[in-house]
């Protein structure tokens, strides 16, 4: 079971057959995911048996009532064309109507992917959308996929039908990255504290080699007590028993990122002297275009 702020996903049991049916029913839900609207509980308690019991398939339940609303699901090797490798799979998901528009289906994708990428080894997730499916779409976007390729006269074989079909991916890489912007971004508030010290002009995430993210953000002094965000950060870090970093990203005053100083580059060095050369840092997450501390500082002084 996988838990959220809203949701609980759950497996399917056949007892839900009928609460399926309610919602499974409805012409606008079905055939737009690519399979027929249910025409009655038995054939929803069949879905369930069939097509709804694989390892990673969840019933999306709401937490207030435990009522399954939709369904999400990692389709595995030999579950999904999209692709035959072990470490990669599918991700699929549909919602009732009168649930619309909430955020729901944003917020179980993001507790998948992190179940995929953290529990279950995934290093790449697939994700696909028939034409005009715009709620799909926007679903995928807010999860941070990155769009792949359009294909023409896709087979929806129990639509009896062919259809266009878009498909999106994202690494595991990738989805670090994201996570650490967000964590980043969260915590960058320019303020002044007092007639001497401000902070929050750059903020910056460190993800350790647990896989947790630690944030911090600079603070200037009229002196030289201050410090950088990516040292308050791996400070965070270390406050919290960790000292073994992955990943640095950091975001400047006009939002773009950059390299750490070199006072903050020494610090990861001494902290890691075997292995520092393998901290990768964000230069720049509109490019995707990443830079090892190893680049940066080849040859340290103590060396």
């Amino acid at each position: 079971m996988l838990e959220t702020e809203r949701l609980i996903l759950r497996r399917w049991e056949e007892s839900d057959a009928e609460d399926l049916y309610v919602y499974a029913r409805d012409p606008d839900v079905g055939p737009r995911a690519g399979w027929p609207a249910h025409r009655n509980v038995e054939e929803s308690r069949r879905v369930i048996r069939e097509a709804l019991s694989g390892p990673e398939t969840y019933a999306v339940c709401l937490k207030k009532n435990g009522k399954p609303v939709g369904s999400i699901g990692l389709h595995l090797k030999g579950h999904t064309d999209m692709t035959g490798r072990e470490d990669e799979c599918e991700l699929g998901y549909w919602i009732a109507k009168p649930f619309w528009g909430q955020g729901l289906i944003p917020e179980a994708a993001k507790e998948m992917l992190r179940h995929a990428f953290e529990d279950i080894g995934m290093q790449k997730v697939w994700i696909g959308y028939y034409e005009g499916n715009t709620q799909s779409r926007r679903v995928q976007e807010k999860c941070g996929f990155r769009y792949q390729w359009r294909s023409e006269n896709v087979d929806v074989p129990q639509m009896n039908e062919k259809r266009t079909g878009h498909v999106s991916s994202l690494t595991k890489d990738q989805w670090q990255w994201d996570r650490m912007a967000e964590a980043a971004a969260a915590v960058k508030k320019e303020r002044r504290i007092s007639e001497y010290v401000t902070c929050g002009e750059v903020s910056a995430a460190i993800l350790s080699s647990s896989g947790k993210i630690y944030t911090g953000v600079c603070i200037d002094t009229c002196s030289t007590l201050g410090i950088c965000a990516e040292r308050n950060a791996i400070f965070q870090m270390i406050t919290n028993g960790e000292h073994r970093i992955a990943k640095v990203l950091a975001i400047l005053p006009d939002g773009s990122n950059g390299a750490p100083c070199g006072a903050c580059r020494e610090l990861m060095v001494q902290l890691m002297p075997e292995e520092y050369k393998d901290i990768e840092i964000m230069m720049d997450r509109e490019e995707e275009r990443t830079v090892t501390l190893g680049e940066l500082t080849p040859e340290w002084w103590i060396g």
